[in-house]
């Protein structure tokens, strides 16, 4: 009996050991694949989020669509209605002037007096020269009326009456020229008055009392005159509005001189023609200027109202892309994929810019995009954040 228990005891003596042998192996086993497990997670985990990394991210924006009526803002300068230079049409030395800069003179008025001995001179010798071609003129008429009487009894020759009638003609000739010759002289002794060509003010005064005054190749401008009730305003509207500038529209100005103020012009004609240089059509506006409030040369802002013929949209400057192949942008399609797309540029507002061709209004736009962007190339879109 006691032999029994101690073979049963031997037997578990024995498989005690094996038994924890194989559950320490099961523990590791179970750790190793633990392990395994938990790297192979971490693996994926940094794979996915290194793919994503690579996948640059991006904000994007749609287009605003301007309004179909827009106002269109230019630079133009101011110009006198009529503006003329004002010479002299004979010789001699300034007199007196009447009107200084900032006169208001009338159509006619003097402006200066020029004094011209030698033209004085000149017409009185021409004015003696005309009555003694008169008193010739006289005589020959007498002479030939004698021959026509005397011919009818042939107490002359025909040849006499025929000479009698050629100095008459030749007499009333030379009284023709010398009349032709003292009225020449009598309106160059007019010119010694200078007088205002038209309704304006005076710009400019560049002679004085004394001056010697040419008429010549080497005359000099005295006075200088614009007519400033009514003022022109040329504006160079781009080729992309030309068809919306309209003879007869009305047009806004305004003038950092007079803040608050608005002047109201008409667009009065234009060139018919774009201008190759600047792709611009040269138009003209003109303001009625009663007052003489507003002065030639002075800068205005024009704005001119217009209907768009074409759906316009704005977009922020940033999300513009300048190559040299021209203007384009980075729009994200459908699966994130980049699409590049031409634009045509219409006005900068500074921090925004039109663009008059290329979009539809639906785009996803890519702001700040890098100029090595590609099409094809695959972006995830920012979420936006909610406020």
């Amino acid at each position: 009996m006691s032999r029994v228990v101690e073979s049963d005891r031997t037997t578990s003596r024995g498989f005690g050991p094996a038994v924890g042998g194989l559950l320490l192996l099961a523990i590791t086993l179970g750790l190793a694949l633990w392990g395994i497990s938990t790297r192979a997670k971490a693996l994926s985990i940094v794979t996915k989020e290194t793919r994503e990394l690579a996948v640059p991210t991006v904000g994007v924006i749609k287009p605003n669509r301007g309004a179909p009526q827009q106002e269109i803002v230019l630079p133009g300068t101011m110009q006198a209605f009529a503006d003329a230079p004002i010479y002299a049409r004979t010789n001699g030395y300034l007199r007196k002037w009447y009107v200084d800069i900032g006169a208001h003179v009338r159509a006619g008025e003097v402006l200066a007096d020029i004094d011209t001995p030698e033209v004085d001179q000149q017409l009185e010798q021409a004015r003696a020269d005309l009555a003694t071609a008169e008193a010739n003129a006289r005589l020959a008429q007498t002479t030939a009326e004698r021959y026509r009487e005397l011919i009818k009894t042939d107490s002359v020759s025909k040849q006499d009456l025929d000479n009698a009638n050629g100095g008459l003609e030749a007499r009333d000739t030379a009284v023709t020229s010398s009349r032709a010759n003292v009225r020449r002289l009598e309106q160059l002794h007019a010119f010694g008055k200078i007088t205002a060509p038209f309704d304006g003010v005076i710009t400019a005064r560049n002679t004085d009392v004394g001056a010697l005054i040419d008429s010549g190749s080497n005359a000099k401008e005295l006075f200088h005159e614009a007519a400033v009730h009514r003022l022109r305003v040329f504006v160079n509207v781009p080729e992309v509005y030309s068809r919306a500038a309209r003879t007869g529209m009305k047009a806004d100005l305004t003038l950092t001189e007079f803040p608050g103020r608005t002047f109201t012009g008409t667009l009065a004609r234009t060139a018919q023609s774009i201008e190759v240089a600047s792709r611009t059509l040269l138009t003209e506006i003109d303001v009625e200027n009663p007052k003489g409030e507003l002065l030639p040369g002075s800068y205005a802002e024009v704005h001119l109202k217009a209907g768009s013929a074409t759906s316009t949209f704005t977009l922020p400057v940033n999300a513009v892309i300048f190559r040299t192949e021209g203007v384009v942008v980075a729009v994200v399609q459908t699966g994130g994929h980049v699409a590049i797309k031409p634009v045509t540029l219409g006005r900068d507002y500074g921090n925004s810019i039109e663009v008059v061709a290329g979009l539809i209004g639906d785009e996803q736009i890519i702001v700040n995009p890098p100029d090595s962007i590609t099409a094809g190339e695959t972006v995830q879109i920012a979420e936006t954040k909610s406020p």
